[in-house]
Parts: C-alpha cells; sequence; structure tokens
C-alpha cells in the first residue's frame, strides 16, 4: 500500500528558508515510507492575500522553470510523487493559484490552477490570482491516480466528481485556512466541522480517499487551525494532525478498498447523466 505523507508546516521568514525547511521534510517523510508527499497551500510564502499589495506579485514563480526542476530533482531522489502548491506568474500580469505534480522519477506530469477563488475579510485571493483554465486532470502516477484540488475548489462537489470521474482514486487539498479573531468564539467550531464534513462528504459521494493539508500557526490575526487529515472511502478520519504543531501526517492508503466500496455502494452506476443538464445554469428559477 503506498504511504501518504501530509506536511502540515508553518510561514518562514523567506522563500529561500521555507523551501530549504520543505526539503527536509520531503526527505524525513521519505526516509518513513512515504511514497506520495503533499505540501500545504502556497507553501513557499506566508498567506500573504489577507491585504491587497502589487508588490506581492514579486513571491510569483514562472512555471515550469528552475522551481519546478529544483522539486523535480529532489522527487525523483527521494523517489516520491510530490505534489507542491505555489504561486504562478503566468505572463505579464497573469498569475495563478498552482499545484505542480511530479512524479517518482522527478517528470513533471503537469500544473493544476485553482479554479474556485474566495473573496472574503482576509482572503483577498480574486486581486491576485485567476481562475484556473487547465480543467479536472487525474494524475495517474508510480503511486496511483491523484486529483489535485486546493483550498477553496474543496467545498465544491462538482470538482471532486469530475476528478472522482476521471479515474481519482485519492483527492488531495492544498490547504490555507482559520479562524479571524472576531468569529472564532460563535462561529470557529461550526466553520471548523463545515469544512470537514463537506469533504468527507466528497469521499463517500465518489467512494475515494480524501486528504486535506492545512497550514498552522497564526500570521497577522488569521488563525489557521492546522488538523490536516485522511478520510477514507466510508468518510471516516483515518487519519488527523493537530491544531497548532508542525507534523508530517502519515496514512498507508489501501486502494484496494476504493474499487470494492464502489462495486457495493454504485454511485457512478446509478446517476442520471440524463437529468443534470441544470447544473450548467447560474441559477434555476
Amino acid at each position: 500500500m503506498p504511504r501518504l505523507a501530509l506536511l502540515q508546516s508553518r510561514a518562514f521568514a523567506s522563500k529561500a528558508e521555507a523551501l530549504a525547511h520543505h526539503e527536509s521534510l520531503i526527505r524525513e517523510a521519505a526516509k518513513n515510507g512515504a511514497n506520495i508527499v503533499v505540501t500545504q497551500e502556497l507553501f513557499l510564502t506566508p498567506y500573504f492575500c489577507t491585504i491587497e499589495d502589487p508588490a506581492l506579485f514579486d513571491l510569483a514563480d514562472p512555471l515550469p522553470g528552475p522551481l519546478t526542476d529544483r522539486l523535480g530533482q529532489l522527487a525523483k531522489e527521494c523517489g516520491v510523487v510530490l505534489v507542491s502548491s505555489l504561486f504562478e506568474q503566468r505572463g505579464a500580469g497573469l498569475y495563478h493559484n498552482t499545484a505542480s505534480i511530479h512524479d517518482a522519477d522527478g517528470f513533471l506530469l503537469g500544473l493544476y490552477r485553482k479554479s474556485h477563488i474566495p473573496q472574503d475579510p482576509a482572503f483577498e485571493e480574486k486581486f491576485y490570482f485567476t481562475p484556473g483554465d487547465s480543467g479536472w486532470p487525474v494524475w495517474n502516477t508510480r503511486f496511483g491516480k491523484i486529483g489535485v484540488l486546493i483550498c477553496w475548489d474543496q467545498w465544491y462537489p462538482e470538482a471532486a466528481r469530475l476528478m472522482a470521474l476521471g479515474g481519482a482514486q485519492l483527492l488531495v487539498y492544498p490547504t490555507a485556512i482559520g479562524w479571524l479573531p472576531e468569529e472564532k468564539p460563535a462561529l470557529g467550531d461550526s466553520q471548523h466541522c463545515a469544512w470537514e464534513t463537506v469533504q468527507r462528504g466528497h469521499a463517500v459521494a465518489n467512494g475515494c480517499y480524501l486528504a486535506a493539508v492545512n497550514r498552522t500557526g497564526t500570521e497577522g490575526n488569521t488563525e489557521f487551525w492546522g488538523r490536516s487529515f485522511v478520510a477514507n472511502p466510508y468518510g471516516e478520519l483515518v487519519a488527523k494532525a493537530s491544531t497548532d504543531r508542525e507534523e508530517i501526517l502519515y496514512h498507508d492508503l489501501d486502494f484496494g478498498s476504493v474499487e470494492n466500496f464502489r462495486r457495493i455502494w454504485p454511485f457512478f452506476r446509478d446517476r442520471r447523466i440524463d437529468a443534470y443538464g441544470d447544473l450548467t445554469k447560474r441559477w434555476r428559477s
């Protein structure tokens, strides 16, 4: 069974420090038997989207480029599938929240660009990120078929379903989500419950594993809640990280159970694909 490792980490003073630290985490995960390693969202930087500042576009990297070359070499050296969440400069004035996917031989399988972009207080992402146009690819890696989505994508059952229909056995969500101090006393537990529950539902509805890897620590006024987790096809939490510590969360994936679940609970078979046309409309009145 392939071993999954989620790197729940924190912010660092510079991109160089963050990259060096995560390289050590990736090597540690590989030493401990990991085959698939996933970073948190935007792992090279603080979560800079708390404000709108044009100077912060300088944090972005061209992809593919020297950064993905370095990550690919690391994946090859460690023999791991590596999913890395990055800030991409695609062209002049055009930026994406992007994940690179390297196979265990270091080959860059491709990029997934975050499709759903939020705009909330302290989550000013529409200022920085263009909605992705990479579709819903599923990456056939050495250690399984993986669908990669990013943070706000995790609220949308359509995205999870499309990747499952593409053959994904595992959905992974690099994430940066936390509490704001004015909301936490009244809504903190409810917000976390909603976040975890909706994703566990995606695992059940699609008969697959689902892994969310969040950051931890306080940045500005945002307290990232950590609690990275892995859910099995029944939606059961089979691994869960702490709230306030950096850690590597491991779980061994039994992909045979994915096929067994889909045979017993044949949701794909019973879909009424002839009756869902209205899903492509903005609103149904």
